[in-house]
Order: structure tokens, then C-alpha cells, then sequence
């Protein structure tokens, strides 16, 4: 950078590189005609940049004003050009296309320049950045070998690529052919006819080579070999062998000119291969039901084609019979499915089982009758997922020269039909097995079991479920509240379908919280009982929970839901109640016993014996017998008797009396009867009774007012008697007296130890210091004054 000595803005020169200040710079004064100033250059020791702008300032004020400027530019020589390849399009119009591969970045301009040679040298010249070029028909011959190559220069260097020697036609990529048509030769069997032509543009090439690819109807995969045909003639039909019997084949071909590129793949066309019998045997696995030994055998029969069984065309049925030569009368079964069901007597041992198609029948495979037995089973079974479409069986084998191998059944799990179930024979030795298949699918659960075979029949089997792949379950099972109490709640559930738990269900969990958000659970649950009982809960509290569920490939949460406990407990309630209850009982027992055990008592208390005058008699009281009907009483200081001493009775008409002639004859009213309210008999009479008077008057009581109290030897000479007035509703006019039931007339009863004189109530009428007193007594009771009162006196 020079800069002048006249320049007004020189205080310094700066370099900037990149807008950074550089360093090691040398500033030299120099001198030329008429010229002076100084000369300021710059190293720079490392640069590590593939393009930067160096700038020289000269310092005045601030910013620095700059005065040169110039562009560096880092780069690589070019290498040589790699991988050069040309192709010819036979499509009109027919180009040579060539590329090739630059290599590694000069970060320079680079030219690139493509050389052909034939006859001559023809050169074309390509753009910066290209690395292709596409050379016209009138620059190449098909039948004529052709040299190119590429060549590169830049500022640094020039490369030239390894030069490419080919022919044109050979480079040729053709049109993808077509198959006119494919059909099976008449006593051809395992080959078809193939008919086929190249696109219309290209018919004028004679000779290719060809290749072809098949599959059968039912697989989804081409043959991974193709079948090659060298040094075809154009048009010329091929015969491809070598094939099944009876199969159809889907078939593709495609062309190549020498050592050329392959085509594209023909169109699809169809065929099916002459039929012939089927070869070979059949794969079975007999299931035999143990029932009663009277009935039948009921067997059910599994098969698959063996590794060396070829159908050899469309399998119209099965046929299982008891005849190695199958028949209609022997025939067992005859069925499309690869299963069976049949009976069997009990004494067979051995079955046929024969293929057939329209072509024959196969030879019968012979399937021995084994019988499952308690026989021991395999121990250690465990399946292990191997990839997404296969698992790994394992078991511990058995040590005994009476195994003759295992058989391992596998099925799906959400799937009834017997049409899916799978097995597979497995040798003696061997104590593994890989199951694979389109039908093993993940997040699907699959039962697999290991038989093992005796000599004399099937073991038990071992099962276990397994899946390929497991994840987190599709959905979760609701809570169910089953019984809620105050301090407790229990909670069930249902199983999650198994289309839905895609793994195996490891654990149950359920997490609960109270109305303040403190966790109360959490714990694992046992799988098998569904059911949960959460404790320790506060009563009339609220509490929310929900259950998570584990496989082996995640958990899933499920819905929370609000639980609340009661006030009361019902089971206390339920106690309280038949506590209550059987008290209760046990005090109306208690009752009634009493009851009945006092009942006289009872009966007086509540229902007193009143006499009722017109079923009622008179007798003589003594003091026992008036003291039995006397409730006891305990709040008196000194107890004392209750004596009889007085007597009412009524009076009958004097005409009554009249009628007898003046003398009393035995009145039926001093007899001696049972009353109804007294409980003994009122009256003491000498006389006998006779059966005649006791059944017309043993209802009858007279009128009468029975008053108690001390014994008539203590009684006072003062005290006068008292009488009471009966309250009585019944009549007693003398016209119902003078009826024949009525009584004639009264008669006052003989005191034990007197002469049993007869005292008529009439003689109170005469004079006498003693009745007199009695006679204006009776005149206040007109109904009474019949009855005559003698003083008894109690036995001591």
C-alpha cells in the first residue's frame, strides 16, 4: 500500500483483513521521480479462509479511510474426474449421456471439458458447476466403439479422468418389454409358454438377453433368482420350467442388449402349470377327549402340508378314513379345512389321511391313535418375543428313553376358531423352537403349548400366554363401588378385554386422595381378586381415585371417580336394630312368663271378681276361706284377718211362703254351688244334693251384697252393721219370682256344731227383744226384708 507524502489525511496505515485489524505490517519510506512517500506492506502468516477481502486505511479521524483493496482466494488443484459412465437412450431422439463424479471441492473455478474419439476427436465444452452432458446421435455410432473422457483445469491445475472404452448399444437401457402371452403345453408338466416383444421403437435390435420372475397366486413376494435366457431372438417364443404342478404363476420379464443395463419390468401376466396327484405326506396332530370308557372316542384331527408334500394343483378335499384305501363306508371325514372332528371306537389305533385334486388322490398318511394320558409334562416354559412376527418357545426337556418328542401348539387368544390353531413337531433333543409366521402379530396375546410324546400317548400339556410385542393397554376398567360404609369403601372392577390390554396385565394400582389432595394410595393389587377395600376413611368425607394398569409395555390411567362415605355406619345400624330387637323380645318374654305366672293376681287387679246375682249361691265363709282372695298387704304394721260378718240377701213374697203351708222346705238357694266371682261356694247346707237340681240351678245366685270386715266375736257391741245397696240392674218383681225356675223360698244356713234348726225369715216378725232391731232394719230394704242375717262365727 503506498501512500504519498502529500496526502492531508496520513497519521498511519492500518490493514484490515476481512474487517480485522492484521498484524506484522512494515511501513518503508520511499522515493521515485517526482514522487515521494511511503510504502506499507503486510504478512500474513496463516489463512485458513477459501476467500477474504485485505483492505488498507490510512488514520485521520475515526473511521479510517480506506484506500485499497483486494481479493484473496484459496482453492485445491482439481482431481481427476471419478466414476465415468455413459448411457445411450434408444428412445428417439437417441442420445449418448454421460456423468461423471467431480471429487473433492477446489473451492475455484474449475472447467470441465468431455472428449469423445472415434474416427475423430470431438470436444464439448461444459459450464462451471456441470458435471454431465448428453452428447447427439451425430456424435456416436451404435455398433462402434467409442473412447471419452472428461478433463478439469483451474487456476492451480488440470486433471483428466481414466478414459471410458464402450459401445454404444451396449450402454443401452431398453423400454420395458411385453408379454404378449403365457400358457401350459399339453404333456408339459411343471412349464409354461411364454410369448413376448420388445416396445415398437426398438423392434431393430435381433438378439437380447432376457430374464424372467415369477410368483404363485398366493404369495406376495417374487422369486428372489431370477430365471436368465441368454442370446434370445427377437420375437421368438421361451419355455420357462422347472415349476409346481397345478400352481398359477404371475410372470414379468425383462431385457438387456450384451452387458447393458437391465430394463424396467414387463407387464404381469398369468398361468397355471399342468395338475398331477399330490405327493407327499401330511403333517397331523390328533387331540383325543378322555371320556367315559363306554363311549366313543372323540378325536380332533389337525394337518399341514410336510416340507416334501407338494398339492400339485387346487386341493378339492381332505379324506380321513379307517381304510388305507379310502372308501365311502370307511370314510371318517372329508372336509377343505386343514381339521377335523370324528368318533372313534375305542379299540382303534390307527387312522388314513389322503389329499386330492382334480389330477388324483396322494398316498393315505398313516396317524396313530394316541390317547392323552396324565403322563408327565415339560416343566419351564417360557416364550420370548424374537421380533414382531415370531417368538421363541423354550422348556426344560425330560430325561427319559420312553420321549419320543414335543409338539408345540400356538393359537390366538381372542380368537375361537379352531381353523387358526398351529403346531409343529419338534425332535426329542431339541428344548427350543422359533414360531414365526404372517399369523403372529404384536400387541396380540397367543396361548402356546408343549405336549410332550410317550411311546403310549400325549402328556399333559404346559400353556402359557405371550406376545411378540406388548405396549400400554387401549383402555382401562371402570370402577364399581360394591359397599360403602363410614370408614371404609370397597371398589371392584371387570378384566379389560383381551383385544385391548395389548400385553400381559402385570399390575393393578389405585391411588386415592381426600379433599385436601393427601395421597392415601398406590399399593399393588392382586390380580386374580379384582377387588380393593380402602380403609381408615373419614366419615361424610369425599375422596377421589382411579386405577392404573401395567403391562409389560406401559401403564394406562383411568378415569378418576368421586367416592363419599356415609354418616353411619349401616352394619352399626343393623346391630342397633337387633340388639334393640332382642331386647325387646327378651322383655316380652320375660312379661308373659310373669303374667302367667301370677295370673290370678293379675286377673283380681285388673279385673275384680264381681258377684253377679243371677249366677251366684250362698255358703258359709270360714276365716281361710275369706282370707283367699285378699291380696297381701305389706304397708300395715301388723297384719290382721278379714273376717265375713254380715250378709244381705233378698226376700221372697210372703205368698211364696204362704203356698208351702207355713214350713220351709229345702230351698235349691242353700245348696252348696260354685259361684263364678267367689271361686267357692257361699252357702253350707246339710242336705244332699240331688244331680236334678244341680243341673236346673247350678247357674242361679241370689241378690247379694257380701261385706267384709273383723271377725263378729271382736266386733264392737256399738258398732252398728252397714248394709249396701246392690247396684244391680236386674229386676225382681214377684212375677218373675213366681216363675217355676225361681226360688219359693230362703232359709238361713245351719252353723257348724248348731241342731240345724230350719229359722224361717218370716219369724222376725214376732216379738222379740233381739228382732226387733233386725225387722226396722229390713223396713228400710222392702227388696231384703225376706232375708234373715245369723251371725257365723269363725272356726279357730
Amino acid at each position: 500500500c503506498v501512500i504519498r507524502d502529500d496526502c492531508p489525511l496520513i497519521k498511519g496505515a492500518v490493514w484490515h483483513l476481512n474487517n480485522i485489524v492484521c498484524g506484522w505490517v512494515s511501513t518503508v519510506l520511499y522515493s521515485v521521480a517526482n514522487q515521494s512517500g511511503w510504502n506499507s506492506t503486510v504478512f500474513i502468516p496463516s489463512f485458513t479462509d477459501t476467500k477474504g477481502y485485505l483492505t488498507c486505511c490510512v488514520l485521520h479521524t475515526f473511521p479510517c479511510q480506506i484506500v485499497g483493496a483486494v481479493e484473496i482466494r484459496a482453492g485445491f488443484p482439481p482431481p481427476a474426474p471419478q466414476n465415468l459412465s455413459c448411457l445411450t437412450n434408444l428412445t428417439k431422439p437417441e442420445t449418448l449421456s454421460c456423468q461423471w463424479d467431480p471429487g473433492q471441492d477446489t473451492h475455484l473455478p474449475t472447467q470441465y471439458t468431455l472428449y469423445t474419439e472415434i474416427r475423430e476427436s470431438n470436444t464439448y465444452v461444459l459450464p462451471p458447476g456441470v458435471h454431465h452432458y448428453r452428447i447427439p446421435r451425430t456424435g456416436f455410432v451404435f455398433f462402434s466403439e467409442i473412447e471419452v473422457y472428461v478433463k478439469a483445469v483451474n487456476a492451480l491445475g488440470q486433471a483428466t479422468s481414466t478414459p471410458l472404452l464402450l459401445e454404444p448399444l451396449e450402454s443401452a437401457k431398453f423400454d420395458p418389454p411385453k408379454v404378449l402371452k403365457v400358457q401350459a403345453e399339453p404333456n408339459r408338466y411343471g412349464c409354461l409358454r411364454l410369448s413376448w416383444g420388445l416396445s415398437e421403437q426398438q423392434t431393430w435390435v435381433t438378439t437380447v438377453t432376457l430374464e424372467v420372475r415369477l410368483k404363485t397366486a398366493n404369495s406376495k413376494q417374487w422369486s428372489k433368482e431370477p430365471v436368465p435366457v441368454l442370446r434370445l431372438m427377437r420375437q421368438r417364443p421361451m419355455e420357462v420350467c422347472r415349476l409346481l404342478h397345478g400352481k398359477e404363476y404371475h410372470i414379468q420379464i425383462r431385457v438387456r442388449y450384451h452387458q447393458s443395463p437391465w430394463s424396467e419390468w414387463s407387464n404381469s401376466n398369468t398361468a397355471v402349470t399342468l395338475e398331477k396327484a399330490p405327493t407327499g405326506r401330511l403333517d397331523s396332530w390328533m387331540k383325543v377327549s378322555r371320556e367315559q370308557r363306554q363311549m366313543p372316542l372323540s378325536v380332533h384331527l389337525f394337518w399341514k402340508p410336510s416340507k416334501k408334500f407338494r398339492d400339485n394343483g387346487k386341493i378339492l378335499s381332505y379324506v380321513v378314513s379307517r381304510q388305507r384305501q379310502p372308501t365311502k363306508k370307511g370314510q371318517l371325514c372329508v372336509t377343505l379345512d386343514s381339521h377335523c372332528v370324528f368318533q372313534l371306537p375305542r379299540g382303534a389305533r390307527k387312522v388314513f389321511l389322503s389329499a386330492g385334486n382334480a389330477a388324483g388322490t396322494s398316498s393315505p398318511t398313516e396317524v396313530e391313535v394316541f390317547q392323552h394320558r396324565a403322563l408327565a409334562a415339560v416343566s419351564d416354559v417360557n416364550v420370548l418375543p424374537h421380533d414382531e412376527s415370531s417368538l421363541l418357545v423354550q422348556w426344560t426337556s425330560i430325561h427319559s428313553s420312553i420321549v419320543t418328542g414335543y409338539v408345540v401348539e400356538w393359537r390366538p387368544l381372542w380368537e375361537m376358531d379352531p381353523s387358526l390353531i398351529l403346531f409343529d413337531h419338534i425332535d426329542r433333543n431339541q428344548s427350543s423352537t422359533l414360531i414365526s409366521g404372517m399369523r403372529i402379530e404384536p400387541y396380540n396375546p397367543y396361548g402356546i403349548s408343549v405336549y410332550p410324546r410317550y411311546k403310549d400317548g400325549i402328556g399333559l400339556p404346559q400353556t402359557v400366554e405371550a406376545y411378540s410385542r406388548q405396549k400400554a393397554p387401549s383402555a382401562t376398567p371402570n370402577l364399581r363401588v360394591r359397599e360403602i360404609l363410614h370408614s371404609r369403601i370397597e371398589l371392584t372392577w371387570e378384566e379389560i378385554p383381551l383385544c385391548q390390554r395389548n400385553g400381559i396385565v402385570q399390575s393393578y394400582q389405585i391411588f386415592y386422595w381426600d379433599e385436601q389432595g393427601n395421597t392415601k394410595g398406590g399399593k399393588m393389587l392382586i390380580l386374580e381378586k379384582r377387588r380393593v377395600v380402602l380403609r381408615e376413611l373419614h366419615r361424610s368425607s369425599s375422596y377421589k381415585a382411579f386405577i392404573m394398569v401395567s403391562t409389560g409395555g406401559g401403564s394406562l390411567n383411568g378415569s378418576e371417580v368421586i367416592l363419599k362415605t356415609e354418616h353411619r355406619d349401616y352394619f352399626t345400624i343393623i346391630l342397633i336394630v337387633i340388639s334393640s330387637g332382642v331386647g325387646l323380645s327378651l322383655l316380652i318374654i320375660i312379661s308373659v312368663l310373669v303374667c302367667f305366672s301370677t295370673h290370678e293376681r293379675l286377673k283380681m287387679c285388673f279385673w275384680p271378681k264381681i258377684p253377679d246375682p243371677a249366677n251366684s249361691s250362698i255358703k258359709r265363709f270360714n276365716t281361710l276361706d275369706s282370707m283367699q282372695d285378699i291380696p297381701p298387704v305389706h304397708d300395715m304394721q301388723e297384719s290382721s284377718l278379714v273376717y265375713l260378718s254380715h250378709l244381705s240377701l233378698l226376700d221372697l213374697p210372703k205368698k211364696g211362703l204362704e203356698k208351702m203351708g207355713g214350713e220351709i222346705t229345702d230351698d235349691p238357694w242353700c245348696h252348696c254351688s260354685d259361684t263364678s266371682d267367689l271361686g267357692e261356694s257361699i252357702c253350707g247346707c246339710p242336705h244332699a244334693l240331688s244331680p236334678s237340681y244341680i243341673g236346673s240351678h247350678q247357674h242361679s245366685v241370689p241378690y247379694a251384697t257380701v261385706v267384709f270386715d273383723s271377725p263378729y266375736s271382736i266386733q264392737p257391741p256399738i258398732q252398728s252393721h252397714a248394709y249396701l245397696r246392690s247396684e244391680s240392674t236386674q229386676p225382681l218383681l214377684e212375677e218373675e219370682l213366681e216363675e217355676p225356675s225361681s226360688p219359693k223360698e230362703y232359709q238361713n244356713v245351719p252353723i257348724r256344731g248348731t241342731s240345724g234348726e230350719k229359722d224361717s225369715f218370716r219369724e222376725c216378725l214376732d216379738d222379740g227383744p233381739g228382732k226387733g232391731e233386725l225387722c226396722t232394719l229390713w223396713d228400710d230394704f222392702p227388696l231384703l226384708r225376706a232375708l234373715a242375717m245369723n251371725d257365723v262365727q269363725s272356726e279357730t
